[in-house]
């Protein structure tokens, strides 16, 4: 069905919320703080039915890859590089994958990716526009 291969794509960085707060809550350097500040991260999504590639490509040639089957296990890496195992569920549309302390969701809207990241009660929210 169209809604499984809804995130195949690459996505633009274009705005996102309550940064400062986020990172600060998950212990992020403050090195990477200021780094990821703004950035215009691209994410390429690779799909294929229920298996993800989820590259994320930064500014300066750095990039961060998750690949992971919904519903197996997988080693996963978050925002500020550590490495968790994380089993990826799909509901109602949206990735979900939850670690300790930390639950991560995706979704297509409006055209954009929409990702939400919560920590400890702090959520971050982060939209990119459709690229390619």
């Amino acid at each position: 069905s169209q809604g499984k291969m809804a995130f195949a794509g690459k996505y633009e960085f274009e705005g996102d919320e309550n940064y400062d707060a986020f990172v600060q809550k998950i212990g992020l350097p403050s090195d990477k703080v200021e780094m990821g500040r703004n950035c215009k991260i691209v994410t390429e999504v690779v799909q294929n039915g229920d298996d993800f590639t989820w590259t994320q490509h930064f500014p300066g040639g750095r990039t961060t890859t998750n690949t992971f089957t919904v519903g197996k296990e997988a080693d996963m890496e978050t925002m500020g590089g550590k490495k968790f195992k994380a089993t990826v569920k799909m509901e109602d549309g949206k990735l979900v994958a939850e670690f300790p302390n930390y639950r991560h969701t995706s979704e297509i809207s409006g055209g954009k990716l929409v990702e939400i990241s919560t920590s400890s009660g702090v959520v971050y929210k982060r939209t990119s526009k459709k690229i390619a």
